[in-house]
């Protein structure tokens, strides 16, 4: 039988989100608290919060940016015909506005190296990215407001994510994608100006424009979730600004968004302690690029390379995992990088091989190897109840008879084990500089100075490449 998200917590068991009552006027009360807060600075620690994930989603997308499926995207443009107005990082062509959050999602999440909320499995990012950038550039907004926009279009997904978890995900709906054009229709909307009234028919709009599944998983199509995510929502709003009508009692009510997509949810979870508190402190930057459930194996396998493991000796790994790791990350026999990132056997076998895992361990040439197609065949999966999302233990047995033992009780990257500010920037830095060089520097530096930009230009100049490709 398929294993189910509510089976499992971050610590190991599901606890509900919420017990109280729920709110009658969800959708009208959501976004008359993001309009209130918005006026506010955003605490200081949600502030460095916010600037750290842009960075990181910001060199993701300018890494991935020359890939077959962000330059199938960009290709459309003289497709369809118009002109475009909006940049693409890590590239030198312009796209229409609802074009480029196409691009920019799908490069952002392409690698599956992007952010991720442990709780509900949302990367907000890549969606809040593709959202805030081309939609900041269109409405001429300051970084301030850019900065604003992107937590709180991150922040909206992840309460609506948790609202509906895990009954949502359960039943086969890509929640990236689902929760995200929520989020994102409010991010566009605050950028545009919208009041209650427009802002409400935003969200209820985009929640008619939810998608992805996770049987996407493994191909370009899931990248594509959070890209129509962003479109949908940037659409969303720009119809609503205009005074195209949405359902403004979309998610409370009957037939509505969460009853259609959940058959159990939290509903006062969109808005308890809004503004007080973040569910997106929450949110983990990645030190791998593959599905976060199989960085647990990922650390093992690097912990038995440390403790003397000869990969030619190994003659067997047997993982204790979270249940998880082989419900979303099943591929025992991965035939290319992409399906490769939805392999916890790959994951494991490229770090007792290689003594690292990076990019290159999801190349498809490295993923066909004779090498990692061997040691991929000697890993069991034992999975377990008992063993938390971010913890696992192999036991490698070796060609004498002994064994060594590889214990993780948190992953590299999780809630526990988060990576530091200099992590997040040497990652950026092996992101961004065999693209822009020692230019990259500027990419840092944009992002800081975003409290202060009266407008994007800085930030554009340093991620988007000339007409020569530099």
């Amino acid at each position: 039988m398929r294993d189910r998200l509510q089976d499992h917590h971050p610590e190991g068991k599901f606890m509900p989100t919420s017990t109280s009552t729920p709110p009658l006027q969800v959708t009208r009360d959501l976004v008359r608290a993001v309009l209130d807060h918005q006026r506010d600075d955003l605490p200081s620690a949600i502030d460095v919060h916010a600037r750290m994930h842009l960075l990181n989603v910001l060199a993701l997308t300018v890494s991935a940016a020359r890939q077959p499926a962000v330059e199938a995207v960009v290709q459309l443009q003289s497709a369809v015909g118009g002109a475009g107005v909006t940049v693409v990082p890590g590239r030198s062509e312009r796209l229409d506005r609802l074009l480029a959050p196409v691009a920019i999602g799908v490069a952002a999440h392409l690698d599956d190296f992007d952010d991720t909320h442990l709780a509900t499995v949302i990367h907000p990012s890549a969606a809040a990215l593709a959202t805030v950038l081309p939609v900041g550039i269109m409405a001429g907004s300051s970084g301030r407001d850019v900065l604003h926009a992107f937590a709180w279009g991150c922040e909206v997904q992840l309460r609506v994510g948790l609202a509906m978890s895990p009954s949502h995900y359960d039943a086969g709906w890509h929640i990236t994608g689902t929760a995200g054009v929520i989020g994102c229709a409010v991010a566009a909307g605050l950028l545009l100006g919208l009041d209650e009234t427009a802002l409400g028919w935003a969200v209820g709009l985009a929640a008619s424009s939810a998608v992805g599944h996770r049987q996407a998983f493994g191909t370009m199509t899931k990248p594509l979730h959070p890209g129509k995510a962003a479109s949908n929502g940037v659409l969303a709003a720009l119809l609503a600004r205009d005074g195209f009508t949405g359902p403004d009692t979309v998610l409370e009510a009957p037939r509505g968004y969460f009853e259609v997509l959940s058959t159990h949810t939290e509903l006062s979870t969109v808005l308890d302690g809004i503004g007080e508190s973040w569910h997106f402190s929450d949110n983990a930057v990645k030190p791998y690029p593959c599905g976060i459930v199989a960085h647990p194996l990922i650390d093992a396998g690097l912990e038995l390379r440390r403790l003397g493991v000869e990969p030619k000796r190994v003659v067997g790994l047997r993982v204790c995992c979270n249940p998880l790791v082989p419900d979303l990350m099943g591929h025992r026999d991965p035939i290319d990088g992409l399906q490769a990132r939805f392999s916890a056997v790959h994951g494991i076998a490229s770090a007792l091989l290689d003594g690292e895992v990076g990019l290159p361990s999801y190349e498809t040439e490295r993923v066909r190897s004779d090498d990692a197609i061997a040691m991929r065949a000697l890993v069991e999966l034992v999975p377990t109840t008992t063993c938390a999302r971010d913890a696992a233990m192999v036991r490698a047995e070796l060609d004498d008879g002994s064994t060594v033992i590889a214990d993780v009780a948190h992953a590299r990257g999780s809630i526990a084990r988060p990576l530091s500010a200099q992590e997040v920037r040497a990652k950026a830095e092996a992101l961004l500089a065999p693209v822009l060089g020692r230019a990259w520097l500027a990419v840092p530096e944009a992002v800081d100075g975003l409290p202060r930009a009266q407008d994007l230009e800085q930030l554009c100049l340093a991620t988007t490449l000339s007409e020569d490709g530099r």
